[in-house]
């Protein structure tokens, strides 16, 4: 028996191959728009106010650096601002002795995790940038370029602010940045960051009290609560015997510089 579709039959026919086909070749991509990653910089970074720029994208804080210091020094060149020439005791007393070496603006991007935690493998420092003050200048070890050597050999080149740059111009403190602890902070302020992203403070503790590394661990370090992390977190001191920074490495995983 033949049946004659009417014109709205054929209509709805119609559109429903048109539906199966379009659903048998529609490809399976999802295009759920992904929760956003939270970049912004949680406020203590922004105390590293020597840098070009920090951000985050939610895993690491990234901060660009040029390096150079906003103190005087012998370092700089004569016809900078901030030369000044300089010719009395630094850092233990020694007398000073410029070093061959000038000051060098530098292009650095210090990657460091914006939630540290602590890893037993203790990575050791290198020689180098191991981590960033506040106002942009790195963090070197303990040890003096380029074989590891006591760093009493080179304190005698210390500023008076108790830095110096290296034979790129990589300016850098080893010991406590004098201007940092007694000009722009205090003894007992945050002083920066190591690469493993644990703060740094300077040489005392909030209530006054002095900080040597017989009160520290082997990575010249401990945890308690500070200004900074009411909360408590592992942090570094400065001390003024030796490692003066950092002991036995990382405390936790080190992020990376780029220059």
């Amino acid at each position: 028996m033949n049946f004659k579709k009417s014109p709205i039959q054929k209509l709805a026919l119609a559109t429903l191959v048109t539906l199966s086909f379009v659903n048998c070749n529609s490809d399976d991509t999802d295009t759920t728009t992904p929760t956003p990653v939270s970049t912004e910089v949680p406020a203590v970074y922004k105390k590293i106010y020597g840098a070009s720029s920090i951000t985050s994208d939610g895993t690491y804080i990234y901060i660009k650096s040029k390096n150079l210091p906003d103190h005087k020094s012998p370092y700089y060149a004569t016809s900078n601002a901030l030369y000044e020439a300089y010719s009395g005791t630094t850092f233990s007393g020694v007398n000073f002795a410029k070093n061959p070496n000038s000051i060098a603006e530098q292009s650095a991007t210090i990657k460091i995790p914006l939630n540290p935690k602590v890893n037993a493998a203790h990575a050791a420092t290198p020689l180098g940038v191991i981590g960033v003050a506040i106002n942009g200048v790195a963090f070197f070890n303990q040890y003096g370029g380029p074989n590891n050597q006591a760093l009493a050999g080179e304190i005698v080149s210390f500023d008076k602010y108790y830095g110096h740059p290296q034979n790129s111009g990589v300016y850098h403190y080893h010991v406590e940045p004098l201007y940092l602890t007694t000009v722009k902070s205090t003894k007992a302020g945050l002083m920066g960051f190591l690469l493993d992203g644990f703060p740094v403070y300077g040489p005392q503790e909030e209530n006054g009290t002095t900080v040597t590394s017989s009160m520290l661990d082997a990575y010249h370090g401990h945890t308690h609560a500070t200004a900074d992390y009411p909360n408590g977190i592992y942090h570094y001191h400065f001390t003024a015997d030796a490692p003066y920074l950092n002991g036995s490495g990382f405390y936790g995983t080190p992020g990376t510089v780029t220059q």
